[in-house]
């Protein structure tokens, strides 16, 4: 069941995107990849009672890799229904905007990012209040969890591939990536090319405990800041 916080029917998705975003990988492997995440991030080691709110849910490969590492009390928002429709689970959904959460404050034990914050449209001030609003609905001893495309030699150098027409005619996953990148272009490089105010704005809410970056990617968790 979808929970609606936002005017029904709002657009707030590219469709050529969400198409090369299903083309990108099937759900097993979204799956696959989510869980090996969370675990590197220190799943195993959470109580398996948390609240969990999985923002930028999609179509919740998120909540299904929880649900393999034997939590249940975990919850999804995003600002895509259609997206939220593809989701075949039980757990709870929010169609909402995480810049204004619809939750009460301290609420939550975790908040996970699975590649979403770099899809805000004014990253200076949608950051702020994305960041703010999920320090705002943690517990005081919660983390925040992010991964997000970060600028390394690996993700040039996917970006150089798989722009080449060839590889894009011959490996679907490339011309899919490559789709993503170019309908998301204008937020998915102001992203890339403010690493330093990046991590400032994460710092000055969280106090870090993992921070790591490797293949293209920024992972990230910390507790909330006094």
């Amino acid at each position: 069941m979808i929970h609606r916080h936002v005017q029904q029917g709002i657009a707030c998705c590219d469709e050529i995107w969400e198409q090369a975003y299903r083309r990108f990988e099937t759900p097993d492997q979204e799956i696959a990849k989510f869980t090996a995440r969370l675990r590197r991030l220190g799943a195993e080691d959470l109580n398996q009672d948390s609240r969990i709110l999985e923002l930028f849910c999609g179509r919740g490969g998120g909540l299904h890799a929880w649900k393999r590492l034997g939590f249940s009390n975990v919850e999804g928002l995003d600002l895509s229904e259609s997206l939220l429709n593809q989701y075949d689970g039980n757990e709870p959904l929010h169609l909402a905007d995480c810049r204004d959460l619809p939750f009460d404050d301290h609420s939550f034990d975790l908040a996970v990012v699975q590649g979403g914050l770099h899809h805000l449209p004014d990253l200076n001030a949608d950051l702020d209040a994305c960041l703010s609003e999920t320090r705002r609905v943690l517990r005081p001893d919660g983390e925040f969890w992010i991964v997000e495309p970060w600028m390394t030699p690996f993700l040039k150098w996917a970006h150089r591939i798989t722009n080449l027409q060839l590889v894009r005619t011959l490996y679907a996953k490339g011309d899919a990536l490559a789709t993503m990148t170019e309908q998301e272009a204008i937020t998915y490089f102001a992203w890339l090319n403010q690493p330093d105010a990046i991590l400032q704005k994460l710092h000055q809410q969280f106090r870090p405990r993992r921070e790591r970056v490797a293949w293209g990617k920024l992972e990230f968790a910390g507790t909330p800041t006094s």
